[in-house]
């Protein structure tokens, strides 16, 4: 034992310092599964950050990665004309992870049925579309804009109606629970970017600019066979680390069936690093509590896991974000 330790002290001393380095460098892996600490996060605000990429005044943030390149590359996906929802259908009723269910009233007239809708879709229940004006970090939002811009009358900057054309590219889904053989990830189970390196190279398809990704946990399938729980604080999802793998890649909008954050976050004093560094870093959008059952069932039948897909938030100026159905179309 003590000339295998004379010899390794040799070689470290032989070797130069760079090299010593190397020989103690975490892997990928451990970067990326280390304990980050709220620095680590303020500081990646800062690194990933896409404030100016596109001008002073920009209101689009990554949805400016969607050419008109991207929309005719994605229009040819379209071979069969078959098209799968992605939403939720709308809950009514009060449950562990519906605080505020969908409002649906009638009235009716000899000649009419009529019906007034209200919903208040932010949380972990209804399917829908995070706008930029939606989340704040100390007192800015992307670009720069000040959380002053939203007012009891909605943002002035950054909301809804700026994607009032709609989203038309291609769509990715990342099925996590499939590639680890799983009908659903328990709560709280983190995802690294390891994990969305291995769905790449299981799938055979690289994420680029301008695609729009859905990170499937198989949450609606979990809650299907053993009931409703409080999403909110206990959720599978992206890890923090994960931010640095979306700039990189170019995604244009985020996308998973509950809030794309790990929920406890493992970042002790930052609630939602997802959510804080995509919206306010990066500039992208969030579909939050999509049902990617279909979808997931869809795409494993036809081995294929990109399509076609469209979203159309309503026209409502100075909204932080819509509800929605997104369609994927193979």
């Amino acid at each position: 034992m003590k000339n295998i330790a004379a010899a390794l002290l040799s070689l470290a001393v032989a070797l130069p310092a760079s090299a010593t380095l190397v020989l103690n460098r975490p892997t990928n892996k451990q970067n990326s599964q280390a304990q980050l600490t709220k620095t680590d996060v303020d500081r990646m605000m800062t690194e990933l950050s896409n404030w100016g990429r596109w001008g002073k005044d920009d209101q689009l943030g990554a949805l400016n990665l969607i050419t008109a390149a991207k929309r005719k590359q994605a229009a040819a996906l379209v071979r069969e004309g078959v098209s799968v929802s992605l939403a939720h259908d709308v809950e009514k009723e009060r449950a562990a992870d519906t605080t505020s269910p969908f409002q649906h009233t009638m009235t009716l007239t000899p000649q009419f049925s009529l019906d007034a809708y209200s919903v208040n879709y932010h949380g972990y229940a209804h399917t829908h579309l995070d706008a930029l004006c939606h989340m704040f970090y100390q007192g800015k939002m992307y670009n720069g804009f000040s959380q002053e811009e939203v007012t009891q009358k909605g943002g002035a900057r950054l909301s809804i109606i700026n994607v009032k054309q709609g989203v038309f590219t291609r769509g990715i889904l990342m099925d996590i629970a499939s590639l680890k053989g799983l009908p659903y990830l328990e709560p709280e189970t983190p995802i690294y970017p390891e994990d969305l390196d291995a769905w790449e190279k299981k799938a055979g398809v690289k994420v680029s600019p301008g695609d729009v990704i859905f990170i499937r946990t198989g949450r609606w399938a979990r809650r299907a066979k053993l009931g409703p729980w409080d999403v909110a604080r206990h959720s599978a999802g992206l890890h923090a680390s994960c931010a640095r793998w979306l700039k990189e890649r170019g995604v244009s909008i985020l996308g998973s069936d509950a809030a794309s954050d790990v929920v406890p976050s493992r970042v002790e004093g930052v609630g939602l690093p997802i959510h804080q560094l995509v919206l306010v870093a990066l500039g992208v959008h969030i579909f939050d509590n999509c049902d990617l059952e279909a979808l997931s069932e869809a795409t494993a039948k036809r081995k294929r896991w990109e399509f076609l897909l469209t979203a159309a938030p309503l026209a409502v100026p100075g909204g932080t974000g819509s509800p929605l159905n997104p369609i994927a179309t193979f």
